[in-house]
């Protein structure tokens, strides 16, 4: 518990603390939802509000076994919570002894370390050691150290019938449904990465790419060519992007990230570039020749063009 109390300490500002506890990969509607709550809460009381956060996911700790993605980068996802109003932002490293700590310890030392004096969750939380404290716990728990529980209803989607979930978004986007990750997380979803060194076969043929370098734990929807919108720098720029293992040139597994930036010309090496998927076009597919992919990469862009007008 030592290496908590010390993140803890690291972060934590001056004073009494309402604080949102939960893992918030993608920073969802739901999560923003409950942290603006958590917010007004900590006003009407007099409280500086703050978010923790656990980095890696419990699962990947719970069940080594699952292949588990992210939805967003450690950093962006402190980012996100910062841009929704969190005081501060506190990064705990999930382990396993972390696994076996109790609820009521973990509690105890977030009143100790951070001051809590307010909890707000979603009503399906749970913390500690097996999933023992729910929220009718850690309401009887916070009676005897100090601090008050205010449970947060779950966002529903636009239909009123199903919660917003980073499983759900996952999901969706592993299906391509880009328009249903945008509703759900209420931002387009973006890769993050710094644009590296290819091959040059997209100059080579006319249409000059970034190669964007992503991490392998980065949830990505399927294979296939995206209309997108490109920051970099200063810029913001239309783009097409395809997401693939480019199969007309390369006969191996590995996925790339390639963005064809519209309308723009310069040497944007060494450079971190975000790039926000708004639509699938199609999927990825091998082409007999080269003028046959050129003259898609041409339908492509036109499609591309006409998506923005």
């Amino acid at each position: 518990m030592l290496l908590v109390r010390d993140e803890l300490r690291s972060v934590v500002t001056p004073g009494d603390h309402a604080l949102s506890i939960g893992v918030f990969d993608g920073v969802h509607g739901g999560h923003r939802l409950l942290v603006r709550r958590m917010l007004v809460e900590a006003g009407a009381r007099g409280l500086t509000g703050g978010v923790i956060t656990f980095h890696p996911h419990p699962l990947s700790v719970l069940r080594p076994d699952v292949p588990l993605v992210y939805l967003d980068s450690l950093e962006r996802r402190v980012e996100l919570l910062r841009d929704a109003g969190a005081e501060f932002v506190g990064v705990l490293q999930f382990t396993s002894e972390l696994q076996q700590v109790s609820a009521e310890d973990f509690t105890r030392l977030l009143v100790e370390e951070a001051r809590m004096r307010l909890l707000v969750v979603g009503e399906d939380f749970r913390l500690g050691r097996g999933g023992a404290g729910t929220v009718p716990v850690l309401t009887e728990i916070g009676r005897e150290q100090g601090f008050e529980v205010i449970p947060v209803p779950l966002l529903p989607d636009a239909s009123g019938e199903e919660r917003i979930s980073s499983t759900r978004i996952r999901n969706a986007l592993a299906a391509g449904q880009m328009e249903d990750v945008q509703a759900f997380l209420g931002h387009a979803y973006a890769i993050r990465g710094p644009v590296v060194h290819g091959d040059a076969r997209g100059a080579g043929i006319g249409f000059p790419t970034l190669n964007v370098g992503v991490t392998a734990d980065r949830a990505l929807p399927p294979n296939g060519v995206y209309v997108t919108r490109a920051h970099v720098g200063e810029h913001t720029l239309q783009a097409v992007t395809n997401i693939g293992t480019r199969p007309t040139f390369d006969n191996g597994t590995r996925r790339h990230v390639e963005t064809h930036l519209l309308d723009f010309e310069g040497d944007l090496y060494g450079q971190v570039v975000t790039i926000e998927l708004l639509t699938m076009l199609r999927p990825e597919r091998k082409f007999d020749g080269i003028e046959a992919l050129v003259a898609q990469i041409h339908a492509d862009v036109a499609a591309t063009r006409e998506w923005f007008a």
